[in-house]
């Protein structure tokens, strides 16, 4: 039996996508684009690889800040 983890799939669904040239979308296809991308972060965010993606951002914007005092 194969299984496919739904965030793989919304991650390779999201950069076939966001391949297109821009001029060739429209708002109907955006607005869809931004569901999927939405529907792949509230998949990731509980796992352990959403809370290490969250954990470099954190660090990332707390380095940001003490650099620009």
């Amino acid at each position: 039996m194969v299984t496919i983890n739904v965030a793989v799939l919304l991650a390779v669904i999201v950069v076939i996508r966001l391949r297109r040239r821009t001029q060739a979308r429209s708002r109907f296809d955006e607005k869809m684009t931004v569901l999927i991308v939405l529907a792949l972060g509230i998949l990731l965010a509980p796992t352990p690889v959403g809370e290490g993606i969250a954990d470099v951002l954190g660090q990332l914007t707390t380095g940001a800040t003490q650099a620009a005092r």
